[in-house]
């Protein structure tokens, strides 16, 4: 089972993409993502090797934003697809059974055919307004998260404009958990904002 709390890297305006989740996997996050765009492959390589170190230290999931070969050089547990990513039995293929694979979705049909393909879970979003990504749909509401999490029998996890007031709504709502970025890179303290975090979707 995949964890409750993933925590996605966040490299955007110079950040260190790995100081936040660093501190978010001291403090006990179960699922770190690497997801950094406009980045030679050599840099997402490096920065994948230090993440991976990471999560092998403090025992979390590593998965890798949309490439399966950075995921497979670095060792990590799974590589997350978006809808125009590899097909998921393509991956498969590549990385072997014993691979974790997210899939994207945000209404049931499509979620019920990715899990059919063979996702071991799946990413739905944007619950609610977003600033981290352009180009996003409309936002779903708790109520469209659960809608999808209704449909399918594999984890679903909420993405896209999660706070710590708005996770035990989606938590309720049928969720099995949520991926944060802001929440945590932006928090005054990033490991007492995991730590908040992990007691919602706990609780």
């Amino acid at each position: 089972m995949i964890g409750r709390l993933h925590v996605l890297t966040d490299a955007r305006d110079g950040r260190d993409a790995l100081a936040a989740t660093g501190a978010a996997l001291a403090a006990g996050a179960p699922v770190a993502q690497l997801r950094v765009k406009g980045v030679t492959d050599s840099d997402l390589y490096d920065l994948g090797r230090r993440l991976m170190a990471l999560c092998d230290e403090y025992g979390a999931t590593c998965v890798v934003n949309d490439r399966v070969d950075i995921a497979l050089a670095i060792g990590a547990h799974g590589t997350h697809l978006g809808n125009t990513d590899l097909p998921i039995e393509a991956v498969r293929r590549v990385a072997g059974p014993g691979h974790l694979i997210g899939g994207t979705a945000r209404e049931p049909v499509l979620a019920a055919r990715l899990v059919a393909e063979g996702a071991d879970y799946l990413g739905i979003g944007p619950a609610y307004a977003t600033s981290t990504k352009d180009g996003l749909p409309d936002p779903l509401g708790a109520g469209g998260i659960g809608a999808v999490a209704r449909a399918v029998d594999v984890p679903v996890i909420a993405i896209g404009g999660i706070t710590l007031d708005r996770v035990p709504d989606l938590m309720a709502a049928g969720a099995h958990g949520v991926a944060v970025v802001t929440a945590v890179s932006d928090a005054a303290d990033p490991a007492a904002a995991t730590a908040d975090l992990l007691k919602a979707v706990t609780r």
